[in-house]
């Protein structure tokens, strides 16, 4: 690659955020599937993350020592201290679904996910470790550029307007980091990476304070954020490409997916067959079930190789979706197809997105037809004219 086809691709990504809407997307997905997954576990919330527990709290110090992990659910023993923890878990869900927020609410989110998993690692799938590997990602993107709270009050607050709650709300998130850091509850790590994020947080506030949001410093930020972004964006991609190529390849190596009969085979499985009946009936048609073996296999390789072709892309996508929302149904792993669709929201063409995105406005125009005239802005539409968010 020559000098100036590097130059170019770094003022490219360095002018603006990419992929707006596919990340608030990813955003909504994975908030959304951690909020179900607490509020469907709330009835048995105490025997599975409780400090009584079948999983000790020791056998879950031991499990999972300082230096490869942490839960705050291990920093404290007693029912109130779990109980407030586990609303604070669903508050953080729900601030970043609905985009509240999102670079506080998503480092809480990412906290109180890890601390459930770490109390009990016993109980996690793989659905469970994606989740939580996108949404460390998700960090370092700017996910709230559409489709939120934030972009919602960006779109209404002036350039320089002093966000008071934002400045309170960040003063409070240091008061008690500092204490747990110096408490040793946090890996050396964590502390970069926490500390980091609180650091970055305070200068992108001075930044747009600075000479009404417009000065050199401020753009300074955004030209890093942009880069930030679209590299969180590349690795998150990246990261689903290779979920789909190895199981993809590893497939390939089982007798069963090489002679046709691994679906076959899985929905005779008594633990994996919610509706046996409708199972049954699809894995006794032979040839039925030989080509969604067969197919299964040739679009999860496929996959990564078809995103240099936009069309191929998308055929693609639907018939991954397709396939997820079969597993969902056929096997009873709601939350592993939830995450992998939100996971495949990424590849999502624009077109789709903003069309949802004008209808979904047309109808909000409906129910509220006096919004614009009380002079709220509209969000963008264009993915490359992302709104300001604080």
């Amino acid at each position: 690659m020559s000098d100036t086809t590097a130059r170019r691709w770094y003022e490219r990504a360095a002018a603006t955020s990419y992929a707006p809407y596919q990340t608030a997307v990813l955003r909504i997905g994975l908030a959304a599937v951690w909020l179900v997954y607490l509020l469907r576990h709330w009835p048995d919330r105490a025997a599975i993350y409780g400090p009584d527990a079948a999983w000790s709290r020791a056998m879950a110090e031991r499990g999972v020592p300082p230096e490869k992990g942490f839960s705050a659910l291990l920093w404290w023993e007693g029912q109130a201290y779990f109980e407030v923890f586990y609303l604070l878990a669903v508050a953080a869900a729900v601030a970043l679904l609905l985009g509240w927020r999102t670079r506080a609410s998503s480092v809480v989110f990412v906290l109180c996910m890890l601390s459930f998993q770490h109390r009990n690692d016993y109980v996690t799938t793989a659905g469970d470790r994606l989740l939580h590997i996108l949404a460390l990602y998700l960090l370092f993107t700017r996910c709230a550029q559409v489709w939120s709270l934030d972009a919602r009050r960006a779109s209404r607050r002036g350039a320089g307007d002093r966000d008071t709650p934002g400045v309170l709300l960040w003063a409070l998130l240091g008061a008690l980091l500092a204490p747990l850091a110096l408490a040793g509850l946090f890996s050396a790590g964590w502390i970069a990476l926490l500390g980091g994020l609180w650091v970055v947080q305070g200068v992108w506030w001075w930044a747009g304070r600075a000479r009404g949001g417009d000065g050199a410093a401020r753009q300074v930020c955004d030209r890093i954020a942009h880069l930030v972004h679209n590299g969180a964006l590349f690795v998150i991609g990246a990261q689903i490409c290779l979920v789909y190529a190895s199981a993809g390849w590893y497939k390939i190596q089982g007798t069963t997916w090489q002679n046709g009969s691994a679906v076959y085979y899985a929905t005779h499985l008594e633990f994996l067959t919610p509706w046996p009946a409708l199972s049954h009936a699809l894995s006794g048609n032979a040839l039925l079930s030989l080509v969604m073996t067969y197919g299964t296999v040739a679009i999860q390789v496929a996959f990564p190789f078809a995103l240099m072709r936009r069309k191929v892309k998308n055929v693609l996508l639907v018939l991954m979706i397709g396939e997820h929302i079969g597993i969902w149904v056929l096997m009873g792993l709601p939350y592993f197809s939830m995450v992998m669709i939100a996971a495949d929201a990424v590849f999502a063409p624009t077109v789709l997105l903003l069309w949802l995105d004008r209808r979904c406005g047309s109808l909000w125009d409906r129910v509220r037809p006096g919004r614009k005239a009380e002079g709220e802005t509209a969000i963008p539409e264009q993915a490359g004219a992302p709104a300001p968010v604080p």
